[in-house]
């Protein structure tokens, strides 16, 4: 079809007349309404950028004479992170005379490594660089992995409160007599009391 007559069809119809193989010959065109069709382009890259998760690479730092309690506070923040699907680098830094003490740096940092086993993968095993010393884990689940994970965790909750609430209509059902038997035992206690006027 000539181009003219493409242009004529497509303003009748009220659309666009877009060139979609300038290299072909002849060159392929369609008619469409390229402002929806723009939309929609940009409609399917947002919803991929919302599926698609960044990682992020979190620092914790160190010092050689690291507190028991400093140390459970920043080994919990890495549990976090690493949770949350983000790598952690934790960072020994040494100063002045430290530097003469770098093995006490590389214990603390096999230990946290030894502690947080469960939830990570060491991608560098303790590395010195200068005055710093640094390992970098890795979560062990993906994000999908652990997307999982939360909802059959949210499904058994939910199913346990369930069976909890079921417990409790059937024990309140138990705990209520209906009316009937409620008021029998009286009656039944009534009938057995002897009448004084029949004995005498």
């Amino acid at each position: 079809m000539p181009p003219y007559e493409a242009l004529k069809l497509a303003r009748s119809k009220n659309l666009d007349l877009v060139e979609i193989s300038p290299t072909a010959q002849p060159p392929v065109c369609r008619i469409m309404d390229y402002g929806k069709y723009l939309y929609q382009q940009e409609k399917k890259e947002r919803e991929a950028k919302k599926h698609q998760k960044t990682i992020t690479v979190k620092e914790v730092k160190f010092r050689i004479n690291v507190d028991d309690h400093d140390y459970e506070t920043k080994k919990n923040h890495v549990l976090r992170f690493l949770d949350e699907g983000d790598k952690v680098k934790a960072t020994i830094f040494f100063r002045g005379r430290e530097m003469t003490r770098t093995g006490l740096g590389r214990t603390i940092l096999e230990r946290l490594i030894k502690d947080v086993e469960p939830h990570s993968i060491v991608e560098f095993r303790p590395r010195q660089e200068g005055n710093t010393l640094h390992a970098i884990l890795a979560p062990k689940k993906s994000a999908v992995e652990r997307e999982k994970e939360r909802e059959k965790e949210a499904k058994q909750k939910a199913k346990q409160e369930k069976q909890l609430q079921e417990k409790l209509a059937q024990e309140r059902e138990k705990a209520k007599l209906p009316p009937e038997q409620e008021k029998q035992p009286a009656a039944v206690a009534a009938a057995d009391v002897p009448n004084p006027a029949s004995q005498v």
